[in-house]
């Protein structure tokens, strides 16, 4: 075979590798289950049906399953029954120290729209005022971990304080009734403690640490599928950008899946930070401190090491 003739046959036989490849990657793939909460850049990528009209044309359909906190979505992750999902910081570290079947897909760092209320009239000037006081939190969110800094901050011990641990949508109601003395929590509920129940912002998280949420993705979907799920970042990091220059449309997104009034989500949007992109060797630094500092505390079994579920797609 002539040299010329044999470079075009390899090179064409390259690229229907490649197509073929894409293919088999996408191969039984019929649906994509994606997992949200009542904020963040998916609840926008919901209401705009980003996904959908990028997967359809690809014979993909997308589901969407409201989560109330991070905790239960990892679990359902875990287990395989969504593929793809948003979180803040401690639901991952609690899923890894469980042994959870799930990867790091993206990251995005959080500036505002979390931290602790206490009621408008509290006696709670300052964090060492949270001495004996029962805080209410949903265990191993991310306000867990702005509970455990706060404190730190202080120079107080997760032993001071009695946490009561509850889902969001619990916790608001023992908030407005007095059942605890302080709430960690984060938007839209954190906006909705503030100004529809009274609240008093006692610390926002970033004057307390450096906290960022995640965008997680179930194991083997991430090893068996990786063209699709770097298709579904890609398409949810285009719907971040879009957000930062938008927020009224934000808020209006926002309140229409969520049902949140759009009052509470225009709060919200406007002060949260919608910019996705890669997990940088910062992030996880940060993420491991967190992850150490909850090892040291007893409140997961065993250390764990973030950087070893850190997903990489082939164009990384």
């Amino acid at each position: 075979m002539q040299r010329r003739n044999f470079l075009k046959l390899s090179a064409g036989t390259a690229i229907a590798a490649a197509f073929a490849s894409r293919a088999t990657a996408q191969a039984g793939v019929k649906e994509i289950r994606i997992g949200y909460q009542k904020t963040g850049v998916l609840v926008i990528t919901r209401q705009q049906a980003s996904l959908e009209k990028h997967f359809t044309p690809q014979g993909i359909e997308v589901k969407w399953v409201e989560f109330s906190s991070g905790p239960p979505m990892m679990e359902a992750m875990n287990v395989g029954s969504i593929d793809y999902g948003a979180v803040g910081d401690s639901p991952p570290v609690f899923a890894q120290a469980a042994g959870a079947a799930i990867v790091y897909a993206a990251g995005q760092p959080i500036t505002n729209g979390q931290g602790i209320l206490v009621p408008k009239d509290s006696p709670i000037r300052v964090i060492a005022d949270l001495k004996g006081k029962r805080i209410g939190f949903t265990k191993g969110s991310s306000a867990h971990n702005v509970v455990v800094q706060t404190l730190e901050k202080a120079g107080l011990t997760y032993a001071d304080i009695t946490p009561v641990y509850l889902t969001p949508p619990d916790a608001g109601p023992a908030f407005a009734n007095g059942s605890i003395d302080a709430w960690a929590i984060w938007d839209p509920y954190f906006a909705i403690g503030e100004t529809k129940q009274s609240g008093r912002i006692l610390i926002n998280s970033r004057e307390v640490t450096k906290t960022n949420s995640f965008y997680i993705a179930n194991r083997d979907f991430a090893k068996n599928h990786g063209p699709i799920l770097q298709q579904i970042v890609d398409v949810t990091t285009a719907t971040g950008k879009w957000a930062e220059q938008h927020r009224d449309e934000v808020a209006k997104s926002l309140a229409a899946v969520t049902g949140v009034p759009l009052d509470i989500q225009t709060v919200a949007a406007n002060r949260s930070n919608f910019v996705i992109g890669p997990v940088t060797d910062d992030i996880v630094a940060t993420q491991q401190g967190v992850a150490d500092r909850f090892y040291r505390l007893g409140l997961i079994p065993k250390p764990v090491v973030i950087r070893d579920i850190v997903w990489r797609s082939a164009a990384t």
